[in-house]
Formats: structure tokens, sequence, C-alpha cells
């Protein structure tokens, strides 16, 4: 049935303050496949506690409010519901240990039809203890059983399409097989990542990797290939989830550098041979 848009858009938020510690910084990128080499000290400065540095994108399990849909108050179609985007904006680069505050809004709801769904685009803002404002998230949540309500909010602009002609580079990157078990320490317990039967009854071969870890993934190519994995330069990463990825598979990044500062790119899944993250935009300094 149709979300009650006046209820959705002001759903109110309590603020999450959250203390984490180095070993979350380690977890997050364990979880999103660093540290594979033991002897690549690019990589063991997100997994090694002697001068640790936090991976970027770890902004997004940080200040998470829980899986607040789920509330019968909501009135949403939860277990229709679909990740559709996310878009993360980095102010400062984040300390690998600290204590920070999540502020949470719906900012839009938009009705796509009674028989498209809905969007909702929820906004979290990251401050630390000083009130400086570290990141900001932005995740729209597909609620495909929840259109048809009449009331609609603007959407932002859409993210680009990328460039018909061949990518300026290529990153390929191995998902362990452990991946989704490693992943869903941080914020998600979901079994869907886990319970094999909880994966078959949702119509997948397999538990399939959290988006969310792909999401990291797909930044650790863009670190390596522009960056020089120095977590300051990242300052935006956007993307689209297109399809699943199985724990095991192998992620090809494919990239296009439009100037000094943007990157358009695309991911697909090496094995099948298909896009499961698209529309893909990074900022670097």
């Amino acid at each position: 049935m149709a979300l009650d848009y006046n209820l959705i858009k002001n759903w109110t938020f309590p603020d999450v303050v959250q203390e984490y510690t180095v070993k979350d910084s380690i977890l997050y990128a364990l979880g999103i496949g660093l540290g594979q080499n033991p002897l690549d000290e690019n990589q063991l400065q997100f997994v090694y506690e002697k001068n640790i540095k936090a991976f970027p994108t770890m902004a997004v399990v940080l200040g998470y409010p829980g899986f607040w849909m789920q509330d019968p108050a909501a009135g949403i179609t939860w277990v229709k519901l679909v990740h559709g985007e996310q878009r993360t904006t980095i102010h400062q680069p984040l300390p690998a240990s600290g204590k920070i505050t999540g502020k949470i809004r719906v900012s839009h709801v938009i009705d796509k039809g009674a028989d498209k769904g809905a969007l909702v685009i929820t906004e979290r803002k990251l401050y630390d203890e000083a009130g400086t404002l570290l990141a900001t998230i932005e995740q729209t949540t597909f609620c495909r059983a929840d259109g048809g309500f009449g009331v609609s909010d603007e959407p932002p602009p859409a993210l680009p399409k990328v460039p018909d002609t061949a990518p300026d580079q290529v990153c390929e990157l191995p998902i362990l097989p452990q991946a989704a078990i490693l992943y869903r320490l941080n914020a998600d317990p979901n079994p869907l990542h886990i319970d094999p039967a909880v994966a078959s009854a949702a119509g997948y071969p397999q538990p399939i990797l959290h988006g969310l870890c792909t999401y990291g993934v797909a930044a650790h190519a863009i670190m390596k290939t522009f960056c020089d994995y120095d977590p300051a330069r990242l300052v935006r990463f956007d993307t689209r989830f297109s399809a699943p990825v199985y724990p095991g598979e192998t992620l090809v990044c494919e990239m296009w550098k439009r100037n000094e500062h943007e990157i358009q790119f695309q991911a697909k899944v090496k094995e099948r041979n298909i896009i499961v993250l698209s529309n893909g935009f990074a900022e670097i300094k």
C-alpha cells in the first residue's frame, strides 16, 4: 500500500552517539578486502594499529540509526526494499578512533507511481566531539511496493552515466570469500548475508554481499588508482546499485577521468560479466 508522505518525511530520529575504536577501523578495512597482501604498506596503514588511518568510506557505517523502515509504525513494505543509491561527501578525514554524533533526517520522499514504488532518501551528518562536520551520507531506498501516494519532492540531480568510450583505467580487486561474514560485523547483521537458508528463501543461490561492501571495494579501486592510498584525497563517492555480488567474486572497476578532480566509474563482476555498480562519481583532491 502507499506510504504516508507526511509521516515519513517528518520521521523523528534521535541523535546517534557512537564511540568507535582502532579495532573498528581495522574491521571495516578487512571487510572491504584491504590487507590481502601483507607486504603492501599502502594497505597496511588501514589494518595495522601502527600509524593507523581510517578508510574514508567507513563513514557509511558510523552513526547509523538502524533499520528504521522495519518499524510497523512506518507502514513501509520493508521486505521489498532495495538499496538504490549511496552518496557520501567526506568533509574532513575520519579519525581512526573517536566519538561521533550522527544527525539523521529524511530529505526526500519521491512518488514514482502506484505500480512503480517510491524513493526515500535519508541524510545522515556525522560530527566529531568538537562539532566539526566530518561527513554527509545520503542513502536512497527504493520502496518497491509503496508508491501512489500522490505527493512528491523534487528528486536530487541524477548521477551521471559513464561515457560511451573505453575507460581510462581499469582496476581488478578480488572479494574475499568471507567478506560478507566480516562486513556484517560493522553495522548490518541481516541474515541474508550469512544464512544460506535465508538467501535461498530470497531467491539467491547463496548469501549475497552487502551493497555497501561492494561500495567500499570500488572506493578501494579509486584510492589505489588515483589517490596513492591517501585517505584525505577522496572527498566524494557516489554510485547506484545495479545487481548483487557474491563473496569470492572479482570486482572490475572501470574508470574515466573527467578532469583533475572528477572521476566517473562503474563496476562489473568479472565472473558473470554484469554491471553491479553504475553511474559512479568520485571527487578527489
